[in-house]
């Protein structure tokens, strides 16, 4: 981050702590910094352009807050809100059932001055990205709100991005969008390493990315960061729903998406007694090959199908997807089947946000029907042993990744190579295993066999409660498909 856009974050980041003792939350303050800045921006651009209709209509612009105090200035934000909420397009989403989380007029008029002070359109649109992805990133920071659940690690994102090669005039999807970090790593690499023409930049910005989320707050932190960016999405006014829900309309060349984590979807219902209940949720698709309360399994599934004959993936999943009975070894010899399931990429814990979760990443290519099966040798990097991340005192590098982005060979990925951390497994083995399961590890565990190669007892500390909750999990899935098949048998 440059000095500018990382000194504006910490001017702006600063007055959060102001507004924490009146119970304003991270994200709370992040989602009102949301509304200002688009706010303030429209009027920097009728300024800039005094001809070009506005997008904000009079009397629900940025003007007609700097010049009201006290309970005034209150309503009138409050009034902005409820209006705008009912506009179409990228107002729509941005300010969808927004509320005022600052219950102090003073406090408001407050951050209204230190909005006011920056000039946010002479801003390189660079500088105004960056400011916007601190916040972001310093929002995920905040753990116990679980922001960090819909914040991909960036050093992540740039590895994945760099071996998948997005090229100009693809559409990319992301089914589960979060903040919209695949979308502008995508958009880094098509700008870095392609001389586009007018029309192609054009195209870049308006008719290349086509995402979603469930979340209504992430949807909105989603579209303003992509619009600070220069950037607006496929289908923004549809952007906030549940992809699962329904076959994909709209199919694309690439997909590269970090699904949320926690095995199950489901709905809140209200019992008899009036008294809130989650309930799983089973989408009874057509199009899946299996039908299964696993929100990951369903991703996967959704994911494949949202793609173009030889279109390409790919997906962040845990470790459930890569072992789990029932539903989950239908969806894997279904896979290896139908795609090119070429490359995984085992993660270390210590990366996300989100505890207990062992994650991988898996590279795939849609194929056109066959009789014989697609997959013909599955890659995988091991990243996790012997490896130790946390999120502040040993983060993720993008150098951690430079080994795997060049074991994965992009250029010539029919040229690779066994390594240390790269082995390789034929269908026939994979079909071989029990259960087509994919959880494969050949590595010795270093600290296991000598203590002095034991890490800091933070490390271990979070790997014992990250095993523990992934053992819980593991027995969770175990249930779940034992009463999945008792159900079935009982149909």
């Amino acid at each position: 981050m440059t000095n500018e856009s990382s000194s504006i974050v910490q001017r702006v980041w600063n007055y959060c702590h102001v507004l924490r003792d009146d119970g304003v939350s991270y994200g709370d303050y992040v989602e009102q910094l949301t509304y200002l800045l688009f706010l303030k921006m429209a009027e920097e651009q009728k300024e800039l352009h005094p001809n070009r209709p506005s997008p904000i209509p009079e009397g629900l612009d940025w003007n007609s807050l700097r010049a009201k105090d006290g309970t005034e200035l209150e309503q009138q934000y409050l009034k902005i809100l409820h209006d705008l909420g009912k506009e179409t397009g990228i107002l729509g989403v941005i300010f969808r059932k927004a509320q005022n989380r600052i219950q102090d007029p003073a406090k408001l008029k407050r951050l209204i001055a230190l909005i006011d002070g920056e000039i946010w359109m002479g801003m390189d649109v660079d500088v105004k990205g960056e400011i916007y992805e601190g916040l972001l990133q310093k929002n995920a920071e905040d753990v116990k709100g679980g922001a960090g659940q819909y914040f991909t690690p960036r050093p992540l994102i740039k590895a994945i991005v760099e071996v998948m090669r997005p090229d100009p005039g693809m559409v990319i999807g992301d089914p589960a969008c979060g903040t919209g970090g695949f979308f502008l790593g995508a958009y880094d690499h098509i700008t870095n390493h392609y001389e586009l023409d007018r029309d192609q930049k054009h195209d870049l910005r308006y008719k290349t990315f086509l995402g979603t989320d469930i979340v209504e707050g992430v949807a909105r932190l989603c579209v303003m960061n992509l619009y600070l960016h220069g950037i607006e999405p496929l289908r923004v006014e549809k952007m906030l729903d549940d992809s699962l829900r329904s076959e994909p309309s709209d199919h694309v060349d690439m997909v590269l998406t970090n699904p949320p984590f926690g095995k199950k979807s489901s709905i809140t219902v209200f019992n008899g007694e009036g008294k809130a209940e989650r309930e799983s949720l089973t989408y009874n698709r057509q199009d899946f090959w299996a039908t299964t309360s696993n929100k990951q399994l369903n991703f996967l599934q959704h994911v494949r199908n949202m793609l173009k004959i030889n279109g390409r993936v790919a997906i962040v999943v845990p470790d459930n997807v890569l072992f789990e009975g029932g539903a989950g070894e239908t969806v894997r010899r279904s896979l290896l089947h139908e795609c090119d399931v070429h490359t995984l990429l085992r993660l270390p814990t210590g990366l996300f946000y989100a505890q207990g979760v062992k994650a991988n990443v898996l590279f795939f290519d849609r194929k056109e029907a066959s009789k014989t099966p697609w997959t013909t040798r599955l890659w995988i990097y091991d990243l996790r042993t012997n490896k130790h991340f946390t999120l502040k005192t040993n983060p993720l590098r993008r150098e951690d990744l430079q080994d795997f982005v060049e074991c994965y060979n992009p250029e010539k990925r029919f040229e690779r190579v066994e390594s240390e951390q790269f082995g390789s497994f034929s269908y026939d083995e994979l079909m071989q295993r029990d259960k087509a399961n994919l959880d494969i590890f050949w590595l010795k565990d270093e600290s296991l066999e000598d203590s002095e190669n034991l890490p800091e007892p933070e490390v271990l500390a979070q790997e014992i409660v990250e095993n523990l909750q992934s053992a819980l999990g593991q027995f969770s899935s175990i249930y779940e498909a034992l009463v999945e098949e008792e159900v079935t048998e009982q149909a």
